[in-house]
């Protein structure tokens, strides 16, 4: 950890594209390497899991050295600060004295129990604690929590009523070709799609990821079909397209069924 410390510093000294970052320059590229993390777990690849950790790593690394040179915090802070969070949020492990035997969903209570403690007297709406994340995540976060507070539809069927009655809204959108209220139905639907898979104790983050996963695949199976008949894909009809795909539907099915839905339709 050390070597890794001192070779940021020295390139934030030296390097001319390292020294011209900022704090906000470089958040997308966070974001960027946890999805690769995500992608390399998938994969099964190991070597590829421990690159893309790496290059995560070196995510934290870079943004505490910046903070550093400004005087705010440094890595050493980082790793205090968050050893001192697993602890206080883990009373049952480091303070296995004063708690019984604990089911996971329990932990998850006295997880969140805690987090409130740590917030008190701090005025905030329920809304506020929803992490900055993408868009998918942010929707089912908001869903999750306010259906604690009962704000929420009875069952899947009335959550998939709301999704029929926006898909409505939509379509009439649609035919007025108003761009701003096709675009708010259009998330309206979304949203109400990322309800019904919540209430389904599905991750709409996570059925996307491999929704495109598998359909990278698929696409790849006509690109190598289509070199192996010597033709590019610009030559190709669709129905030719259509066929290798049907194909590739077939072949690649077992893969992935066990990581998708039920249906292999997209």
């Amino acid at each position: 950890m050390e070597k890794l410390l001192n070779i940021m510093q020295e390139l934030r000294e030296k390097c001319p594209w390292d020294k011209a970052q900022t704090p906000e320059s470089l958040t997308r590229y966070a974001i960027e390497e946890a999805y690769e993390v995500e992608a390399a777990v998938r994969s099964n690849n190991i070597s590829d899991v421990k690159e893309e950790l790496g290059d995560l790593l070196l995510q934290v690394v870079f943004q505490s050295q910046m903070y550093s040179e400004q005087g705010a915090f440094n890595f050493n802070d980082v790793v205090e600060a968050i050893s001192e969070k697993l602890i206080r949020r883990h009373p049952h492990v480091f303070q296995p004295e004063k708690f019984q035997q604990l089911t996971p969903d329990q932990v998850s209570t006295l997880w969140k129990e805690i987090k409130q403690q740590e917030k008190k007297g701090k005025p905030q709406s329920r809304l506020d604690e929803i992490k900055h994340a993408p868009a998918l995540s942010q929707a089912e976060s908001i869903q999750k929590n306010v259906a604690q507070i009962g704000f929420d539809f009875a069952n899947v069927d009335e959550a998939y009523a709301k999704l029929e009655e926006e898909l409505a809204e939509f379509r009439q959108a649609l035919s007025q070709q108003k761009a701003q209220e096709i675009m708010d139905e259009f998330g309206d639907c979304l949203f109400s799609l990322i309800n019904i898979g919540r209430k389904l104790n599905i991750s709409s983050e996570m059925a996307l990821l491999g929704t495109i996963h598998k359909f990278k695949s698929r696409f790849n199976y006509i690109e190598q079909q289509a070199q192996n008949m010597n033709k590019q894909l610009d030559q190709m009809s669709l129905e030719e397209m259509d066929q290798l795909w049907n194909e590739a539907k077939i072949i690649l099915k077992h893969k992935y069924s066990s990581s998708t839905s039920d249906s292999d339709e997209i």
